[in-house]
């Protein structure tokens, strides 16, 4: 086990190389000087080039990579344009809204996508199976945005149960209680991704109840309960993982549409912002930081994998 994870560990290396050039081109490839866009169309001459100085922008391109690139591994991500902080500044200050939103909804997927999608699985045909199974198919047709209106206009503005809107920060005010903010958007959020947990869920074990060893182990008079869990569910679990870390990352990354609507102050609104303000240190930073989460949680689910299903870490299963 120790090997696989120090070999997925190295395979990172090459991933983050090229996603560090791929960040680092992103301000070469805008049109024009970049120094010029920064500072705007008011900017003297001696001005853009004093920042184009700062900026290293005079040097080599692969000077300016290697100095960018140290920079990075420190932590420094360069200056917003628009509020004049560091970058990784700006990016942690809207992180806690964004973490506590992807948790919350994390566990409403975990408690709703895992159970019924079991439940769906072992009722195969069934009355129940087709209402789950069309259930969740509405579900994940629906717009996020059209739901997270419609629970805010219900929920909040006619029964007045929630807020409608903003996120005071628990970490300044210390109330635990500022939750209720998130309950409505993690709802918006849980709705379309435990559907399509559940149906995950449904169709791995089904494709597992169809092995050899599971009709062997029925076969035996082993109770369905104990088949089901034992080698059904285990064994299908695979999949599932694989699929509940992707919606992590993508829930932890910044959900724009939904933070939009409930006015949160998260990372998907500050990549809007960011654009709409031209910050492109801002949005460097935020791309670079997004990636790192998506190789970072990548790693913890095939090491989960690996885990599980033994043939992932020997290379006789393949690589999930």
């Amino acid at each position: 086990m120790l090997r696989y994870v120090l070999k997925r560990l190295l395979s990172m290396i090459p991933s983050l190389f090229i996603v560090s050039i791929i960040v680092f081109l992103f301000i070469h490839f805008i049109p024009g000087d970049p120094a010029e866009i920064l500072l705007g169309d008011m900017a003297t001459p001696d001005q853009v080039q004093q920042l184009r100085q700062e900026m290293g922008l005079d040097k080599p391109l692969y000077i300016q990579y290697w100095l960018w690139l140290r920079n990075a591994f420190r932590g420094n991500l360069g200056n917003s344009i628009f509020f004049h902080q560091p970058v990784l500044s700006v990016i942690f200050s809207r992180a806690e809204t964004s973490i506590l939103l992807a948790s919350m909804t994390f566990i409403l997927i975990l408690a709703i996508g895992i159970p019924v999608g079991y439940i769906s699985a072992t009722r195969y045909g069934s009355k129940l199976d087709q209402f789950i199974s069309s259930a969740s198919m509405a579900f994940a047709s629906i717009p996020t945005f059209w739901l997270g209106l419609n629970l805010m206009i219900f929920f909040a503005v006619y029964l007045k149960l929630f807020p409608s809107s903003g996120f005071p920060s628990i970490l300044k005010e210390g109330k635990l209680s500022n939750l209720i903010y998130l309950v409505l958007p993690s709802i918006t959020l849980s709705a379309p991704n435990s559907a399509l947990v559940i149906r995950i869920t449904r169709a791995s074990m089904l494709d597992v109840m169809k092995e050899d060893y599971v009709r062997t182990a029925r076969a035996k008079g082993l109770p369905e309960l104990w088949v089901n869990v034992k080698h059904v569910f285990r064994n299908s679990l695979n999949a599932v993982i694989s699929t509940l870390g992707f919606t992590f990352a993508t829930l932890i990354s910044g959900t724009v549409v939904t933070e939009t609507v409930f006015s949160l102050p998260g990372i998907g609104r500050l990549v809007v912002d960011s654009i709409l303000r031209r910050d492109y240190p801002v949005i460097q930073g935020i791309i670079l930081t997004i990636a790192v989460v998506y190789m970072i949680i990548n790693l913890f689910v095939d090491i989960l994998n690996a885990w599980l299903d033994p043939r992932i870490r020997t290379g006789a299963g393949g690589s999930v």
